[in-house]
């Protein structure tokens, strides 16, 4: 496993991280389907095993399961892990409900230290807030006040689009930007991430195989389980992401690496990024995800081909 710079926090990540969402189960929807808490905390402690350091989680995975599974988890591991969690979905009123107050902010982090069995979170982030509260300054100040309190390490925005990272990071100066980011949404590349390289703001990029479609195992469009968030989508959409990940078939026609691999290096091969955040609900994932690592950098070829297909929408019939 390779580390790099979480930004200039001088907190050491590894390259790959583990993306908590899928263990939060899907009890209460909005997963990628049904888990177990052995296959989860056998995943976890294979990903340590294997040198993985950084979880990346939410109160509203699994409405606190995810927390509570990762807490437990690590007991007696804290000083050799990096945990981000993040505040804003606010479930405790039920489903749809985003809330970034400073009581609100303060009372979830209370509640995530405790399911989270540690007196403070590494990685603070706000849960995709709207780009009107991303605007401005005072969004932030309670998280520079949690920061001096030494409850959280550092804090930053998971966000949907480039133009609300970049106004993060010119407003509010976070530590990180956590951004969906891979051969499919590469629009990160051309303003944010030179961006968040120039001012030292760490990167998280997020869905990584693009919901489990770059892995390249489903080759015809499938059928989700009750619970699973993609089981809504629409079939003409499924279908296009399973026609365009065949047409990246190349990066594993030698058998070098598997194509969850291939996609997994793509986010890395920029220095803005300090980690890419995957789900992993067993152990087979985590052994074959986490091998990305020690895998070579993608070719120059390779990247060519990648972005010749992104040019022209990866030959998609509009």
């Amino acid at each position: 496993m390779k580390y790099r710079d979480f930004g200039n926090t001088g907190i050491k990540v590894s390259e790959i991280g583990f993306g908590c969402w899928a263990i939060g189960g899907n009890n209460h929807g909005n997963s990628y389907g049904p888990t177990t808490d052995k296959s989860s905390t056998d995943a976890i402690n294979k990903a340590l095993e294997l040198g993985l350091n950084f979880f990346d989680t939410a109160d509203v995975y699994g409405w606190g399961h995810s927390e509570e599974l990762l807490g437990k988890a690590l007991r007696g591991k804290r000083d050799r892990v990096v945990i981000a969690t993040k505040v804003g979905a606010d479930f405790y009123q039920g489903t749809g409900f985003q809330t970034f107050t400073p009581d609100y902010i303060r009372f979830a982090l209370e509640k995530s230290l405790t399911r989270l069995n540690t007196d403070y979170i590494d990685v603070y982030q706000l849960h995709n807030p709207p780009l009107k509260l991303i605007s401005k300054e005072e969004t932030y100040a309670t998280l520079r006040e949690l920061k001096k309190e030494g409850k959280i390490r550092a804090f930053g925005v998971s966000v949907f689009t480039p133009i609300e990272g970049i106004t993060a990071i010119n407003v509010g100066q976070p530590d990180c930007v956590q951004i969906t980011y891979n051969i499919f949404s590469c629009r990160p590349e051309e303003q944010l991430l030179p961006r968040a390289y120039e001012t030292g703001c760490a990167i998280i990029a997020r869905e990584p195989l693009a919901n489990g479609f770059l892995t390249g195992k489903y080759d015809t469009a499938p059928k989700f389980a009750a619970g699973d968030f993609r089981k809504n989508w629409p079939m003409e959409y499924v279908q296009a992401r399973s026609d365009a990940t065949r047409e990246l078939s190349f990066l594993k026609k030698n058998g070098h690496q598997s194509m969850a691999q291939a996609a997994l290096k793509y986010p890395l091969m920029s220095q803005a990024v300090s980690t890419v955040i995957v789900g992993l609900k067993d152990v087979d994932m985590v052994e074959e995800n986490l091998a990305a690592s020690d895998a070579g950098p993608l070719s120059a070829e390779e990247m060519k081909e990648i972005h010749e297909l992104q040019a022209v929408g990866f030959n998609l019939k509009s």
